[in-house]
């Protein structure tokens, strides 16, 4: 593919992007604070259960701590889609949903190869998507009315982002990532009388809107010591980042509707008009890994954030937050990158991750875990990237909702040597 070519591909895909982010699958999950994390995984990365903060890659893009983007010597376009399966149960309900989306557009070049290495992309933050439809008595009614409630929300967060990396040392590097957070949130929340005697034209409706913008840094730390062992080919890597908490600024609106069953509404009120601040909460993130070569590599990692910290304009939705981790643990396993044998130069990837979920459902946290697996197969320089991931959240017995999910992540990967002076005609 030729650089402008390339340049126009991205271009495209750019586009499209803004459009496609806000589709995903409906969750009752992300109905919490400004809604589920997608986190910054990439495809090779989700794979092996969403490690990569201590890794080191040479044809992928390191999205994940900015200190490693040093290794891209190459310039390396990334774009990545997915497909979720999330199937949600009570003892008395089910529900089931499919939905895709295009996940990221990223890429990286070398400023001074082996050096200083730059990367700017695309992706989503957080999802909100969800509904629930319930019926309450009205307390007091002669007739024993019952109305039907119906909370909906849409909407969340994405990041346009600009990272560097930088090498002090052989073994250092350090990277800072500078992310700006933009998108809207929507809580829709309507009553329908429920009655047996006179038919119900019309439903009570409130509207919040919230628009968020503001930055986001994330630092990088990335330590690598290779030629180990009797042959010289294996590596050791810890990697560190922390993300700085950040007062985004918001704005929201509420309106008072009255709205046909169809819901086209008749009358409209505006209650409440406010600006405010949202804080996302500062996390820590610690890496360790070991490879041999390019035939294979390991790693573990730890994500804490303390969600106690969280402050919303929205009141509500600072109730009962706690402090959230995660645990994963993944690798890959190449058999042979020179083999003539094409199903021995495809990276194979597997992994598993467990987290704890920062808010309170029955008074319980809720609690995630999944198994990962995926693959790489090579076009030259480039790949197309497949990555799986099947777990369960929740528990019936302590959360009353459990939910249970399959996701299937695509992508592609280009290399090239842009951006790199001839030294001959």
């Amino acid at each position: 593919m030729s650089q402008a070519k390339s340049y126009y591909f991205f271009l495209i895909l750019s586009v499209l992007s803004f459009s496609a982010f806000s589709q995903a699958t409906r969750s009752p999950f992300s109905t919490f604070g400004i809604g589920e994390p997608y986190g910054n995984a990439l495809i090779q990365n989700q794979a092996q259960g969403g490690t990569g903060v201590s890794q080191p890659q040479f044809w992928f893009v390191n999205n994940q701590n900015p200190a490693l983007l040093v290794f891209n010597y190459y310039t390396v376009f990334q774009a990545g889609a997915i497909l979720e399966t999330k199937t949600t149960r009570s003892d008395t309900a089910r529900a089931k949903g499919t939905n895709g989306n295009l996940n990221y557009l990223v890429t990286a070049f070398p400023i001074k190869p082996g050096k200083w290495s730059t990367s700017v992309g695309l992706m989503p933050l957080t999802n909100v998507n969800y509904r629930l439809q319930y019926l309450e008595e009205i307390v007091g009614s002669p007739q024993q009315d019952t109305i039907s409630v119906v909370e909906q929300g849409s909407g969340g967060l994405s990041q346009l982002y600009w990272s560097n990396g930088v090498r002090l040392h052989d073994n250092w590097a350090i990277g800072l990532k500078a992310a700006y957070l933009f998108g809207s949130i929507s809580n829709d929340f309507s009553n329908t009388l429920v009655s047996v005697q006179q038919p119900v034209y019309y439903t009570a409706a409130i509207n919040e809107k919230t628009y968020i913008k503001d930055f986001q840094f994330t630092a990088g730390l990335s330590f690598s010591q290779d030629s180990i062992g009797k042959r010289d080919d294996y590596r050791i890597s810890a990697g560190l980042t922390y993300t700085f908490n950040t007062d985004m600024r918001a704005s929201k609106r509420t309106v008072f509707q009255r709205r046909f069953l169809s819901g086209t509404p008749t009358t409209s009120d505006t209650l409440v008009e406010k600006r405010g601040s949202i804080k996302y909460p500062s996390s820590l993130t610690a890496g360790l890994s070991v490879s041999k070569g390019s035939k294979w590599a390991a790693g573990v990692e730890y994500t804490m954030q303390n969600w106690t910290e969280f402050n919303s304009i929205n009141d509500e939705d600072n109730q009962n937050l706690q402090t959230a981790w995660r645990f994963s643990s993944g690798g890959e396993f190449t058999p042979d990158h020179l083999s003539d044998k094409y199903f021995k130069r495809i990276t194979y990837r597997t992994g598993i991750h467990y987290e704890n979920a920062p808010f309170l459902i029955n008074n319980n946290q809720l609690r995630d875990f999944g198994i990962n697996f995926g693959l790489s197969m090579p076009a030259g320089r480039s790949s197309l990237d497949f990555a799986f991931s099947t777990g369960k959240r929740g528990n019936r017995s302590k959360n009353i909702l459990e939910e249970s999910y399959f996701r299937v992540y695509f992508g592609i990967t280009f290399n090239d040597q842009w951006f790199i002076r001839r030294r001959f005609d």
